[in-house]
């Protein structure tokens, strides 16, 4: 089949005008009050995670809709457009086997097809200083599972999954810094990178930094936002803290709002991050935790917490414009688990972690029903502390056990839940 070439048209533009003209007149006004900001977040997640975006997956009209809308609002805010046509950098990639492509054709109907060679578009836009050398990179994917692809957790018919947390409120926050540093300059040049492509696997992240538009080594650092739409409390996840000796200082003297960091090392994650760490750049990560909606058509802007949104964006406010004072921005290569040392499993309990958790154990924030898990009785909150005789720690000792089991077997898990021991039987399957 030929290739998935996504065009824009007139059609595409017809997106919630009232988005629009909120944002021009919140561009419009100078000292902007803090309420302004999360309006102006909470209307962009809105807007993103409409129906009309139809779940924004890769290479479908539902991609090409958001981009156009990504790129409208960095040209209100002036800044200069940084793809290779325009704003627009164009990526391809061949899936082995085909893939199932959901969303195409007509806007109004669910078309599939069966595609051997998908194509998206990352949206750059930039602000180039006059008398600096370097670049900062903001970025956050705008990509999510369109109908359900094969990354989805949900079961059932195909479904829009509008991904409001994942990740239209990165884009959210990544645009609120651009208007931000539009208005009052970082005093560094600036690119801002709405990648698509993440959900199949950093596709976006992946080109950009094999085909850079901006010198990788004029890059000082990447800050990346995904999922930063649902805080709990003011726990926060901060990854990539090790890949430069620097980033732990300047996090502690921004946090002027007393968020709770949960900080990890590694520059390498399940985020657009590490594409730039692996060129060794500095990259830090965003992250609010996974939740029971995850890939799932219930992450919807209603659950959204814009309030907690605005209290990362002002972090990150400060933490960039720290960066400016800095005379050189070091890298350090982080102690990443390589193939070689990760276990290797066959089974899994059909649960979604608690990436925030710091406590000892596996902490559970979701339960896939039907899966062995939710056959056993675990409920979210859980805490597997041990399966069979391996002692659960952390998330490495967990992949360790789950290596040692086969689908058909059968192991006895103990879990923590209020407190309290119980162990309960588990049949892998």
């Amino acid at each position: 089949m030929l290739p998935i070439k996504p065009k824009l048209c007139k059609e595409f533009v017809q997106i919630p005008l009232a988005i629009g003209i909120a944002f021009l007149f919140l561009i419009s006004c100078q000292g902007d009050s803090e309420h302004d900001s999360a309006m102006l977040m909470r209307q962009s997640v809105e807007a993103l995670s409409d129906s009309t975006m139809q779940g924004r997956e890769t290479g479908t009209e539902g991609e090409v809709r958001a981009s156009k809308w990504i790129a409208d609002h960095f040209d209100q805010l002036g800044l200069s457009p940084k793809g290779v046509e325009g704003p627009l950098q164009t990526f391809s990639y061949k899936p082995h086997p085909p893939m199932q492509v959901h969303g195409l054709g007509d806007s109004t109907k669910m078309g599939m097809a069966l595609v051997n060679e998908i194509m998206g578009n990352n949206v750059l836009y930039a602000h180039q200083a006059a008398k600096t050398q370097f670049w900062g990179v903001i970025g956050a994917h705008y990509d999510h599972l369109g109908y359900g692809d094969e990354n989805s957790l949900f079961r059932g018919e195909p479904k829009i999954h509008s991904g409001a947390d994942d990740n239209a409120s990165g884009v959210a926050g990544m645009l609120e810094l651009a208007r931000r540093f539009s208005q009052l300059p970082t005093g560094h040049s600036m690119l801002y990178a709405a990648f698509s492509g993440e959900e199949k696997g950093l596709w976006g992240s992946n080109h950009f930094c094999k085909s850079p538009t901006v010198s990788l080594d004029s890059i000082r650092y990447m800050i990346n936002f995904d999922m930063i739409g649902r805080l709990r409390g003011d726990t926060l996840a901060v990854y990539g803290t090790g890949t430069s000796p620097r980033w732990m200082e300047l996090l502690d003297a921004c946090n002027s709002d007393s968020l709770i960091l949960v900080p990890s090392e590694s520059g390498v994650g399940p985020s657009d991050h590490t594409s730039f760490y692996l060129e060794g750049i500095p990259a830090l990560h965003f992250f609010t935790g996974q939740h029971p909606d995850y890939h799932k058509p219930s992450d919807t802007a209603d659950k959204i917490n814009e309030q907690g949104m605005l209290k990362i964006v002002n972090f990150v406010d400060r933490i960039v414009r720290k960066l400016n004072d800095e005379p050189e921005f070091l890298f350090t290569a982080t102690k990443d688990q390589d193939e070689e040392s990760t276990p290797r499993f066959n089974v899994t309990l059909g649960v979604i972690p608690d990436y925030l958790f710091s406590g000892e154990g596996m902490r559970i924030d979701g339960v896939s029903e039907g899966r062995p898990a939710s056959n056993a009785g675990m409920k979210r909150g859980d805490i597997v502390i041990q399966i069979d005789t391996v002692e659960v720690i952390d998330m490495m000792s967990y992949m360790t056990a789950l290596s040692q089991f086969e689908a058909g077997q059968t192991s006895a898990v103990t879990i923590l839940r209020g407190g309290e021991a119980q162990t309960l039987p588990v049949n892998w399957d």
